[in-house]
């Protein structure tokens, strides 16, 4: 029953990093056009970093991921990183446009921010599909015992 709790935490921690990614992409997208934020300047980019993490969570299980062939990563957000570049367009009208009639705004590609999005809705849905797999085998286990 242990590495069904692996698969469940496995799982688990790829739904968490996915909906972090999901947040920081929807959040890209809303502020693709935002030339002043609270902070000065426009909206920053934020990209989303994975890090492997040991799926250990007592001592004992931590001698036991000695072994190679029990070694299991969990994934988790490691940093958020923001983009500090802007993309400057010419729009001498523009509020927010500096004396040479330049406008700073996110350096965001919407159809790279829309992939993205696609990539982590499936990453989401591959964890979902392996979370209620893991269920269905342990639910199964537990029916031989009868």
């Amino acid at each position: 029953m242990a590495d069904f709790f692996s698969s469940f935490r496995i799982s688990g921690s790829g739904l968490t990093a996915q909906r972090a990614r999901l947040n920081a992409i929807s959040s890209n997208i809303a502020n693709v056009n935002t030339t002043r934020t609270p902070e000065g300047g426009p909206y920053r980019k934020k990209s989303v970093v994975f890090e492997a993490q040991g799926d250990a969570r007592n001592f004992g299980e931590i001698l036991s991921a000695m072994d190679p062939k029990r070694h299991l990563d969990r994934v988790q957000v490691s940093d958020i990183i923001e983009d500090t570049k802007p993309l400057m367009k010419y729009e001498p009208n523009h509020p927010d446009a500096n004396e040479e009639g330049y406008v700073a705004y996110p350096n965001i590609n919407l159809v790279e921010e829309m992939t993205n999005m696609i990539q982590a809705t499936r990453a989401y849905e591959a964890n979902v599909s392996a979370l209620q797999a893991a269920k269905d085998m342990a639910l199964a286990a537990l029916e031989i015992g009868r």
